[in-house]
């Protein structure tokens, strides 16, 4: 099996990915689990004003957000942009009591979900994805 091509970008900001050879196994399992391939995934870290503007430019809302994922694969393989606001992520972890790199891999997962294919646009679908996120914030980090 081919290494998956996942990377990760900063725009804007300073902030480290810990672990990070681990993030990618870890993606890429999430990925293979929901019987997908990985493709090529980009995950950019910015700030609020960076995903703001393309909230803005691209969804024509102008609200904050954590993560907005853009797909560029098909049904099985899975390939995208994920972009990702640290401060959102550092806000929600503060409200929800868990740490940064716990709420990260959470939007990361969350934006990975998107890009396979599930919505959070119905009750039904936030519950499934929250279900999904949880299951593989548990498998982190893989034995």
């Amino acid at each position: 099996m081919k290494s998956p091509k996942i990377s990760f970008y900063k725009e804007g900001l300073k902030y480290r990915i810990q672990s990070q050879k681990l993030v990618v196994k870890w993606m890429s399992m999430v990925v293979n689990e929901e019987g997908k391939t990985c493709g090529a995934l980009s995950f950019i870290l910015c700030t609020d004003e960076h995903l703001l503007k393309i909230n803005h430019k691209y969804l024509n809302t102008n609200t904050l957000t954590d993560v907005i994922a853009f797909d560029y694969g098909d049904s099985k393989i899975i390939s995208g942009d994920v972009f990702i606001s640290i401060d959102r992520v550092r806000e929600n972890a503060h409200k929800f009591n868990v740490s940064v790199t716990n709420e990260l891999r959470r939007v990361m997962v969350h934006g990975t979900l998107h890009l396979i294919g599930f919505s959070d646009n119905t009750i039904t679908g936030k519950a499934e994805m929250t279900r999904k996120e949880d299951l593989y914030l548990s498998l982190f980090p893989l034995k």
